[in-house]
């Protein structure tokens, strides 16, 4: 393991000996020469064979390589303009790991033919930066409130109960009785306040919605906290802290992959350098209504184009609050004196990629509880491990979740969620 060092390494060193090993990433050859592009988990690098330079079965074993070949390399590295990354190895040495006949991914292909094949897509550059960067903010998310004296910790996925509404949830048997996927790890995550007070989670949710917008998954990894004693305004700094480092971070360690995606990092850094604007419910309808003539009756949620369009008057994340109580859960808080309104906020992202954290103070009272579970059609006796936690010691508290693919696809620049995931799920596709 010792003698092989990466490519970037090799870019890094510019001259000397090196050994490398990776994947054929592009080829072309004359009489006289071959032309490996080689890559690996960190960059491409151009390298040559010479059939002067080279013994026979060499010679032989380069001219059959084709795309996605393993191979091992050993010659001498130098700087080189003309090389895509600015430095060249000039071959000595070459073992063909894995052979490659015909590798089915070429330039010009469907957007569906690259999901039916993400098995092999995966290889690519652009999926290659996209999950370095997804990497980067999973990190920095659980840094963040790490540093903010949070303990992680996990939920079920097989629950019960529906915490954000029962028309997107996946049923599943269990056994001889019936349970679901989990929309959220929120109902089992207050329990544990009680002991642990500060509680992070980075988790698969799952929800049964049949959209086919380029915004929605099936499956979504989500980055949820919950904190006793916590106000509104805590559950809004947090979320606004937490983008700012993941974005902080992405800016830090991977301009290189924002780069191959053709990103422009100074549209990121408005971000760490604002404060988010934030504003109610009310004056985000009043002020669409004012710039853009959108009318927006009280008690009707935010859509996709009315979310973008107040996106568009911003260069970071801007954060709505107290939104009509009919549009939100059971379990946000109602502003005192104004029930008609919840301490429950959403942060949208810039550039038209909509929300991206939906959070709130949780409601504390019993009988406030019950009576919109009821209004929801759902028995309170089916929740009472959670109305337990009113019972017995019950203080202010609140969270957040985050959706990991909705910020990557904001961080990235990308057209559609599904590159923000190794392998999407959607109504349509559960394979590969």
């Amino acid at each position: 393991m010792s003698e092989f060092i990466t490519i970037q390494q090799a870019i890094e060193q510019g001259e000397g000996d090196a050994a490398l090993r990776g994947w054929v990433y592009r080829e072309r050859e004359s009489n006289k020469f071959k032309f490996i592009v080689l890559r690996d988990g960190t960059n491409i690098i151009q390298t040559i064979i010479k059939k002067e330079s080279v013994d026979e079965k060499t010679w032989a074993d380069a001219v059959k390589l084709q795309v996605e070949a393993s191979i091992i390399v050993k010659g001498t590295l130098k700087t080189d303009e003309r090389a895509p990354t600015g430095v060249e190895l000039s071959v000595k040495e070459l073992e063909v790991v894995g052979l490659s006949d015909q590798f089915p991914i070429t330039k010009d292909q469907s957007q569906e033919f690259l999901l039916d094949n993400r098995h092999l897509w995966l290889r690519s550059r652009f999926m290659n930066a996209i999950i370095r960067i997804r990497a980067t903010m999973f990190r920095a998310f659980r840094e963040y409130f790490d540093s903010e004296g949070f303990l992680e910790y996990h939920s079920p996925i097989f629950q019960a109960t529906q915490a954000e509404g029962g028309s997107s949830l996946f049923e599943v048997k269990y056994f001889e009785s019936k349970t679901y996927l989990a929309q959220t790890w929120q109902l089992y995550a207050e329990p544990a306040i009680f002991s642990y007070e500060k509680l992070y989670t980075i988790a698969p949710s799952f929800r049964a919605e049949k959209s086919q917008t380029s915004r929605h998954l099936t499956e979504y990894w989500h980055a949820e906290m919950e904190a006793a004693w916590a106000e509104f305004t805590d559950i809004q700094d947090w979320g606004e802290g937490v983008i700012k480092h993941m974005v902080k971070r992405v800016l830090e360690r991977n301009l290189q992959d924002l780069q191959t995606l053709g990103r422009d990092p100074e549209k990121l850094r408005p971000t760490i350098e604002k404060d988010f604007p934030r504003m109610t419910y009310k004056e985000a309808i009043a002020l669409l209504k004012e710039k853009f003539g959108i009318d927006i009756p009280f008690g009707k949620d935010l859509r996709t184009i009315e979310e973008d369009k107040l996106s568009s008057l911003y260069d970071t994340p801007v954060i709505v609050s107290e939104y009509p109580t009919v549009v939100k859960a059971f379990y946000m808080r109602e502003v005192p004196g104004h029930p008609e309104v919840v301490q429950g906020c959403d942060f949208i992202a810039p550039e038209g990629y909509g929300e991206i954290i939906g959070g709130s103070a949780r409601e504390t009272d019993i009988e406030v509880l019950k009576r919109k579970l009821t209004d929801q059609g759902e028995n309170p006796d089916d929740y009472s491990y959670y109305l337990d936690t009113r019972r017995y010691g019950s203080v202010p508290h609140g969270g957040f979740g985050l959706g990991m693919e909705r910020v990557v696809s904001w961080v990235c620049g990308l057209e559609n969620i599904k590159d923000a995931i190794p392998f999407p799920r959607t109504p349509a596709r559960s394979t590969p």
